[in-house]
């Protein structure tokens, strides 16, 4: 079984179309996307259509997935700044609300075994309360990452939220591909493990794409926040 993980789409559509055109290019079983489709990029309605229309495809639920089917948290966090209120605002207006409905649906962990392998798939632990994602840990050591994911039971466990991409063995092998959309460079990136009676395989990729269509975008569409967000997840200064 070929699967293809890719996590953190952010609402970019330029790298998300170069990846997929990569990966239906090679072939595979099934797509599962880790979380955050939409959020700090320009095209959250685009790709969200071109996402659910893509065939053999799986969707964990991501923070940013989870303002919108569940609505932004209240009262407003210390973490979350006006300016993040307004863009997530300006995020849900493009998108149809009864797309809500199926988004609700997204679990936020998916398990798939084959020939006695199993991987597992999510954006990221949740805190004690199962409500919220924990406190994210910024460059992990294997140890802190068997801490982190240590209720779970698997060969091999991906997940997201962390842009960077990442791929540790500790006590089990854990793999962040890098986000397909937030990247300080014009890369997607993504990767593909596949399942056999023999154990899994995981190999990393990287598809280029026009960044300057997605700068333009930001303006022409007058994303709010858009100059923090090119800023701190693009590297552009404005």
């Amino acid at each position: 079984m070929k699967i293809v993980v890719m996590t953190d789409v952010h609402a970019n559509l330029p790298a998300l179309r170069a990846v997929l055109k990569s990966i239906n290019k090679d072939g595979y079983d099934i797509i599962v996307h880790t979380g955050d489709a939409i959020g700090i990029g320009p095209y959250p309605a685009e790709c969200l259509d071109l996402l659910l229309n893509t065939p053999n495809i799986y969707f964990v639920m991501g923070n940013h997935d989870s303002y919108f089917s569940n609505g932004i948290p209240k009262p407003q966090p210390s973490w979350m700044s006006d300016g993040e209120v307004q863009h997530q605002l300006w995020t849900h207006a493009q998108l149809e609300p009864e797309l809500k409905t199926r988004m609700c649906k997204w679990p936020y962990m998916l398990g798939i075994e084959n020939d006695g392998i199993k991987a597992t798939f999510l954006h990221y632990v949740l805190d004690v309360s199962g409500q919220n994602f924990a406190p994210l840990i910024r460059q992990p050591t294997a140890t802190d990452l068997d801490r982190s994911f240590s209720s779970l039971s698997a060969s091999v466990v991906f997940y997201g939220h962390d842009h960077a991409p990442r791929d540790v063995q500790g006590s089990r092998r854990y793999v962040n591909p890098g986000s397909l959309g937030c990247s300080k460079d014009a890369n997607a990136r993504y990767c593909t493990v596949e399942l056999s009676r023999q154990g899994f395989t995981v190999e990393h990729f990287v598809a280029t794409y026009d960044r300057g269509s997605l700068l333009r975008a930001f303006e022409e569409r007058n994303v709010p926040e858009r100059h923090f967000i090119q800023k701190i997840f693009f590297g552009i200064n404005s």
